[in-house]
């Protein structure tokens, strides 16, 4: 990835070429005077949630809200 430096006073007159670039795979960090200060980077395609897809992998315990013992806050390890 492309990396390139962009000046805080230059971002409002340039964002949406900065936009564009960071679309097309640049990675755009913000500076004051020399200074990173933050990135723009283009979101990640994100894969939607699916409810139940590993049903029966994960499992909680019928005590999973039961207050710990006091040895638990007492014992140090």
């Amino acid at each position: 990835m492309l990396t390139k430096m962009i000046n805080i006073k230059d971002i409002q007159t340039n964002i949406n070429d900065l936009l564009l670039i960071a679309l097309e795979g640049t990675e755009i960090i913000f500076t004051e005077n020399n200074i990173p200060l933050a990135r723009l980077t283009p979101m990640a395609n994100s894969i939607s949630r699916q409810a139940g897809l590993h049903k029966g992998v994960i499992w909680t315990s019928e005590d999973f809200d039961e207050p710990l013992p006091e040895s638990f806050w007492t014992e140090h390890s």
